[in-house]
């Protein structure tokens, strides 16, 4: 069997959003990615959709909503019959996991993690505590072991950020034949779209990026309210930081104050369109994991980017960042107002931003690499899991404990009806 013509079921944490989410974007890249190859897809999941989710019928996508800890999943992926199984994060492998394989065993499962959501975790968890994050605070997180147990019972992993590829194979000795470093697949920026850019003086202002439910947005734009942005509007009194995203808590709605140049705009449409008359993106993240949307789009948009060492983590190899990156609040606010200042630093990065994109994650190459990949396990997939000796001790019985408490839950919702 190969992966043409192929019918795969995406199981989603949530609906995408890929307006507001660099997640979203992730899971329409793979989608598309599926319907190129004349694959019949389905997408499901148990959240409920919002305003700002796609209709993917659109794209000639079946929806379909599913339960949690309802048997209604047997009959439905035994009736779909899937070549594929796609688990959009962790959670939804140990929700969904056990019952793809014990009704659809053949189907080639495979975990698409967005970013280490243990890593994540870990690393806020030393920042409220005011502690250095340490990597064997990460792997001792129980977190980390139901994250790394998932990998284990899927056929293969892909992993978004290079970093964290390096972790699971370096530290925890992970097989390389269960992970796949797949960054985002992204055009080709050409000179004559790089020619189409506003120039140096035709852009003005800062401009910040993320989503309200995304906690180390949240955490950021603080931080750069509190402390950064007072040292850049001392220095450029002029300048203003536009703040855009979906779902703001209130929190961040009270510390709009336009005399100090600090705008919280909320959602805007076409945050990209922003971005291109922008002058500088930042990205004050202060933890994290996963590579970063907001800051693939200033590169394709040509807005340098000055960002820290968890927001540029796993995104540029060993090329030359676009901007600066910098960690405390005196370093990060001072790069701000050089890159704002001088053209020839901003030019620069400007031009190593297209680099990164056109090396590190241009398409063409990134989705032939999947391809071979999967015709690879499509071919060999009674060997590969022959070879994967924990992933079978985590499918054993004893070892189920997240199905057999999924059907005590649905047995105990059954008897209260």
């Amino acid at each position: 069997m190969q992966l043409a013509n192929s019918t795969v079921l995406f199981i989603g944490y949530n609906w995408p959003e890929p307006k507001t989410t660099a997640a979203g974007n992730r899971i329409m890249q793979l989608l598309h990615f599926f319907l190129d190859h004349k694959c019949q897809i389905t997408f499901a999941s148990t959240a409920k959709m919002d305003i700002h989710s796609t209709d993917l019928t659109d794209l000639g996508i079946q929806m379909s909503e599913i339960e949690l800890n309802n048997s209604n999943f047997d009959e439905y992926i035994k009736t779909l019959r899937p070549n594929v199984v796609v688990f959009d994060r962790f959670l939804t492998e140990e929700q969904f996991g056990w019952r793809v394989t014990e009704h659809t065993p053949e189907a080639l499962k495979i975990l698409d993690t967005e970013d280490l959501h243990s890593l994540r975790k870990t690393r806020e968890i030393a920042l409220k505590k005011g502690e250095e994050f340490t990597l064997a605070n990460w792997y001792l997180n129980d977190l980390t072991k139901r994250e790394v147990a998932s990998i284990y019972r899927c056929d293969l992993s892909l992993i978004i950020s290079s970093y964290e590829f390096d972790l699971l194979k370096g530290i925890l000795k992970t097989s390389s034949n269960l992970l796949m470093h797949l960054p985002f697949m992204l055009p080709e920026i050409s000179k004559r779209y790089i020619n189409s850019w506003p120039n140096f003086n035709e852009r003005k202002d800062f401009i910040c990026i993320g989503t309200g439910k995304h906690l180390p947005n949240v955490d950021g734009i603080l931080w750069l309210k509190n402390e950064i942005w007072p040292k850049i509007r001392k220095a450029l009194p002029n300048a203003q930081v536009h703040i855009y995203g979906a779902y703001f808590p209130q929190q961040l709605l009270e510390i709009h104050q336009p005399k100090q140049g600090f705008l919280i705009k909320g959602w805007i449409e076409d945050a990209g369109l922003e971005m291109s008359t922008k002058k500088v993106n930042i990205a004050p993240l202060r933890y994290g994991a996963g590579i970063k949307g907001k800051l693939i789009m200033g590169m394709q948009k040509g807005t340098p980017n000055v960002t820290t060492s968890s927001g540029a983590e796993g995104m540029h190899d060993n090329m030359d960042w676009n901007g600066f990156i910098a960690d405390s609040a005196d370093d990060f606010a001072q790069r701000c107002i050089e890159i704002y200042s001088d053209e020839q630093l901003w030019s620069k990065a400007q031009i190593a931003g297209s680099r990164i994109i056109n090396e590190f994650y241009e398409e063409n190459r990134l989705m032939n690499n999947l391809v071979q990949k999967l015709n690879f396990l499509f071919s060999n997939l009674k060997e590969h899991r022959s070879s994967n000796f924990t992933g079978s001790l985590l499918h054993h019985q004893s070892m189920q404990a997240t199905k057999f408490m999924a059907k005590w839950i649905e047995e105990k919702t059954q008897n209260r009806t």
